[in-house]
């Protein structure tokens, strides 16, 4: 698979350079640094795009402007490429009335969009979009990608009798890399601990998610991406949790 990643600051290239580190070996991986400035409204889209860029199968948009959004249509002309990925982990990069503008126009010329929010809510058929919505979507090229990258999936080994974590394998990895942080950091942690300790270490990463509250989720994003990691650890760990229960009793004067 051919991939062009955008970025355009320091939360596009973690993102790429944990890709870079963690895919696959068949991947071809190109970057584009887009322009860091815009002006409210771009007239000349040819004068912010590069002269030539290589083919591509799947782009990956992590730009931290919602300009550089603007140019995907042409950016997927450019290089044949048949999905973009455009993710949303601030709303001030990618609004929501520009996200349904983007799916317009991709689906104009023929070409996949999603725009997991927040960006580690992407599976390899659906992705976030509020609370309680998810959106399918059927793309073998942004499927293939999210075998490896978007919402984090643990497997978590425990000594029973000791009650600690031993193994913690990472099936899927958060694109930043937050989630091989934490399963590295929760071997030899003891199993009552570990969603509290997911919780920190996500935010100790840290996890560059915005941390404005979000009128879709009545959150910030940053703290539903913890959210979503600290599920994963809860399930995992969920068969060796203590049941504790209160017996009431006579009050005491």
């Amino acid at each position: 698979m051919d991939i062009l990643v955008i970025v355009n600051g320091e939360y596009g290239r973690r993102h790429l350079a944990n890709i870079r580190k963690y895919a696959p070996l068949s991947w071809q991986i190109e970057t584009w640094d887009a322009p860091r400035a815009f002006p409210l409204v771009i007239d000349y889209p040819e004068d912010f795009l590069p002269s030539e860029l290589p083919k591509a199968d799947l782009i990956l948009s992590f730009t931290e402007h919602k300009g550089a959004v603007e140019l995907l249509p042409d950016l997927a002309r450019m290089t044949g490429a048949q999905a973009v990925l455009a993710s949303i982990d601030n709303e001030a990069w990618l609004p929501r009335g520009l996200a349904r503008q983007l799916h317009g126009w991709l689906e104009k010329i023929g070409v996949a969009c999603v725009t997991p929010k927040p960006l580690c809510s992407l599976t390899e058929q659906d992705y976030g979009v509020t609370t309680r919505q998810r959106t399918a979507y059927d793309n073998p090229f942004i499927a293939e990608f999210a075998c490896y990258f978007g919402q984090p999936e643990l497997q978590i080994e425990v000594d029973a009798e000791k009650r600690v974590i031993t193994e913690v394998f990472v099936k899927r990895d958060a694109v930043c890399g937050c989630a091989r942080h934490v399963a590295q950091h929760l071997i030899g942690i003891p199993i009552d601990e570990a969603e509290e300790k997911a919780g920190l270490l996500h935010h100790h990463y840290p996890c560059l998610a915005s941390m404005e509250k979000d009128s879709d989720f009545g959150d910030t994003l940053m703290h539903i991406s913890g959210n979503i990691l600290k599920d994963n650890v809860r399930q995992q760990i969920k068969p060796y949790l203590k049941d504790f229960y209160i017996t009431p009793g006579e009050r005491v004067e």
